[in-house]
């Protein structure tokens, strides 16, 4: 925060800290607290750098109230009472449908954009919201400078674009990045968008700061966590087949030509709930007979796991032949169990394990020993008409002002398959992993994963078009077979996102699989190997 604020100009700091889990995670602290839920490293942020961003006219717009924007407004009050600098404080709310819907630990709609305005139209210096799309912390900002209707689609959808690119920070500046070799990503800092009235805009970052954004780095951004060429939200429907990306001089991406469509007729409503507890050996197994050994742990633990619910093994071969190090020497074999009776996961399969320390395979030993069992979440989306919430902004001076749906909504339908380039005549070829001619970048939500790919030149991208169908993706990625993959073509962006359907189980919380947020599974995907053209190489 503070380098962002000492960095160069800026107007509105904007702060994204919210996602799935981080739902959980509070609505667990609001059960042993009622007046918490809402994320206290803010707070301790803005003690620091408050003073400062009063003194610029820095106005700061974050989603950190979570489960309880009105608690963290108060809390940022206080705070700004204490340290004697005069700052108005309003707040967003009437995302909580908890009580509408039973078991869940937290149920939350996610609101768009115009709640902020209303806070910043009528002076506040500060505005904390609750669960808001990661994209409305810009549209609020951007409609109450430029005095944008709810109706300027084009122009909410550009602001749309830019927010998704500046949500997660640095992954647009070179973290996480498929080509971080392409400059110094050692600490990079953090974006910022110089926003236009037509809703054009630059991505760029502050001088000085470390590393880099160019269109290769945007692209990522612009497809993570996305599908196909609507990317829905409650303000409007960005088409991000329309979106244009250019380079605009160093560290500077312009994007233009973004289109709008009305927002669909309901809102999404993430819903966390417990569901259940889960519990996790990893036994080492290290040199000779390793598929033995671990047909030997398994057979002697399977009396100890009759009453859980789900149970998962996992053999990773890390081990090597002839190794020169124990360690790699050493398979991993991994098991985790699942069940809502938190003694069933916990004593009678910890017991289990340990008992077999001194008679089971020879070297037996564990990375730690199994607890007692821990709670896992469950997330999953609803939707809900736009009137079913109470979309409130809460000024500085204890107003309350309604905010009132849209009233020009669009079903959502199919977009018309795209055309495809010409394809790459034919030549030489050499298998080689796919990574040599195409970026990726896959993230979840829910249940599932995306996987984003993009082609760095016009020519790779002729012949991924063509190469990288959904049936090779299934080829490649054999975990995805038995469910469905969408392929999305995004022709404007040289990039195909692919959308695996309940790879994630039951979310992140769930830890259904080794990656559970899918964050590795497009660097994996660029690690197999495929037939490339030597053109490309």
């Amino acid at each position: 925060m503070r380098e962002m604020l000492t960095g160069g100009d800026l107007e509105v700091l904007t702060g994204d800290y919210l996602a799935e889990l981080t739902m959980l995670i509070l609505g667990r602290d609001r059960l042993k607290d009622p007046g918490a839920g809402y994320a206290r490293t803010f707070l301790r942020q803005v003690e620091d750098c408050l003073g400062l961003a009063h003194e610029r006219g820095v106005r700061i717009v974050t989603n950190a109230g979570g489960l309880n924007p009105a608690g963290l407004a108060d809390a940022v009050r206080h705070l700004a009472d204490r340290l004697g600098i005069p700052v108005r404080v309003a707040h967003v709310e009437g995302d909580d449908l908890t009580a509408a819907h039973p078991g869940s630990l937290a149920a939350h709609a996610y609101l768009g954009g115009f709640g902020i305005a209303a806070c910043l139209r009528a002076g506040a210096d500060v505005v904390v919201t609750g669960r808001v799309t990661d994209a409305a912390l810009v549209t609020g900002p951007a409609a109450a400078h430029f005095g944008w209707r709810e109706t300027d689609h084009d122009r909410l959808a550009g602001a749309v674009v830019a927010g998704h690119v500046l949500e997660c920070g640095a992954q647009a500046t070179g973290g996480n990045y498929a080509f971080f070799g392409d400059g110094d990503v050692r600490r990079p800092g953090f974006p910022l968008a110089e926003l236009h009235e037509d809703g054009s805009c630059v991505i760029t970052k502050h001088p000085g700061t470390g590393g880099f954004v160019d269109v290769g780095t945007v692209t990522a951004q612009l497809l993570y966590e996305t599908a196909g060429a609507r990317y829905a939200g409650p303000d409007v429907t960005a088409r991000l087949d329309t979106v244009r990306l250019a380079q605009d001089g160093p560290d500077r991406v312009r994007i233009e030509g973004v289109r709008g469509q009305a927002p669909p007729p309901t809102l999404k409503v993430g819903l966390n709930r417990l569901g259940g507890f889960r519990n996790e050996v990893v036994f080492v197994l290290t040199g000779l007979d390793v598929e033995a050994k671990a047909a030997l742990v398994r057979e002697q633990l399977e009396p100890a796991l009759g009453k859980a619910a789900d149970v998962r093994w996992e053999l990773v071969r890390t081990d090597r032949p002839d190794a020169p190090s124990e360690e790699t020497a050493s398979a991993l074999l991994r098991l985790v169990v699942r069940d809502p009776d938190q003694e069933v996961v916990g004593r009678a399969l910890s017991g289990a394990a340990v008992e077999l320390a001194l008679a089971s395979y020879p070297g037996f030993h564990v990375l730690a020993p199994p607890g007692k069992g821990s709670p896992y979440g469950v997330f999953e989306d609803v939707y809900v008409p736009h009137g079913a919430v109470d979309h409130v902004a809460v000024l500085h001076d204890g107003r309350r002002v309604p905010v009132p749906p849209p009233q020009d909504v669009l079903v959502l339908d199919d977009v018309p398959e795209p055309a495809l380039p010409e394809p790459l005549p034919p030549g030489p070829t050499r298998h080689a992993p796919l990574g040599l001619v195409a970026g990726a970048r896959s993230g979840d939500k829910g249940g599932n994963a995306n996987v984003g790919v993009w082609a760095r030149t016009d020519d790779a991208w002729r012949w991924l078009a063509h190469e990288l169908t959904a049936d090779r993706f299934r080829e490649l990625i054999p975990e995805s077979r038995p469910l469905k993959v969408t392929r999305h073509v995004l022709p404007n962006l040289r990039a195909l996102n692919f959308v695996v359907e309940g790879i994630l189980g039951a979310g992140v919380a769930a830890q259904h699989r080794f990656d559970p947020q899918a964050k590795a599974l497009g660097e994996w995907l660029r690690s197999r190997h495929l037939d490339l053209p030597e053109a490309l190489l």
